[in-house]
């Protein structure tokens, strides 16, 4: 239990400020039926002519996107909950605090990112709720077991780009000034509204060399044709290459950036 307890605090801090704000709370939920309808009318348009390139997940455009919708939000929250922790930890002079204490960096690193995580969980819970309730999206074969452990593999890949997002926080005090390429990249490429066989086919192998194209692909399959753990293997096995060879590095470039912003004695400032 006493593993738990820094997690927990920090869990804490993070829930006390969201429940402060309770009108911004319920209009983010709001806002998810909100996109959800505006999907169910496109896909009234424009499904039928993406049917024949849905045929691996079931065929329904509506469907298919908002398996989209709700785990790119996974996507959005690893590239920025890290870099937004550091920068309100430089504005509040906590982060300085927190780095000279016993406390070890990746504890740090995962308890300010732990409850954003868990209300993005929340959010797809939520997507899903009214797709299943108001627009009858049938998950009856949903392979729950399988679609957890790509989310957690998910998660893990995405979370390498975040701290290495708040390296750059970290050492130039600035955003990293690829984030809003690559979340441009991801949502381009990685099959988030659209099947990767529609891209030209000369885009599609960069298409498959990003971490949420392997993702949605077996998140769909798991979520909306309860694909078996050995269909869903490959998908899985690349997505923990990607977790395996990025997150070491991205801990690496992050310990190096809190060295130098020490030895600049910049950890303050921003």
């Amino acid at each position: 239990m006493n593993g738990w307890r820094k997690p927990l605090a920090f869990v804490k801090r993070d829930l006390s400020v969201l429940i402060s704000y309770p009108l911004a709370f319920f209009l983010q939920f709001f806002g998810i039926f909100a996109t959800i309808l505006m999907f169910f009318f496109v896909s009234r348009v424009f499904g039928h002519a993406a049917s024949p390139y849905l045929e691996a997940y079931g065929g329904d455009y509506f469907s298919f996107v908002l398996v989209g919708l709700a785990f790119s939000g996974y996507m959005t929250v690893a590239m920025h909950s890290f870099a937004m922790s550091i920068r309100e930890g430089q504005m509040t002079g906590t982060l300085e605090a927190m780095l000279v204490s016993p406390t070890r960096l990746s504890t740090i690193l995962v308890s300010s990112s732990l409850w954003n995580f868990t209300f993005t969980s929340l959010r797809v819970l939520f997507f899903f709720l009214i797709g299943y309730v108001c627009f009858r999206v049938d998950l009856s074969r949903a392979n729950l077991p399988a679609a957890l452990v790509v989310q957690g593999l998910t998660i893990l890949s995405f979370s390498a780009l975040g701290i290495i997002s708040a390296s750059f926080i970290m050492v130039f005090k600035q955003g990293n000034p690829l984030d809003a390429l690559t979340a441009a990249a991801f949502s381009l490429l990685g099959g988030v509204f659209y099947p990767v066989a529609v891209l030209p086919a000369w885009l599609q192998p960069v298409a498959w060399c990003l971490p949420i194209t392997y993702s949605l692909h077996a998140m769909r399959l798991a979520m909306l044709m309860g694909a078996s753990w050995r269909a869903l293997a490959p998908d899985m096995l690349i997505l923990a290459l990607f977790a395996a060879l990025l997150l070491p590095c991205s801990l690496i470039v992050f310990r190096r950036a809190v060295r130098r912003a020490r030895r600049d004695g910049t950890l303050t400032q921003y």
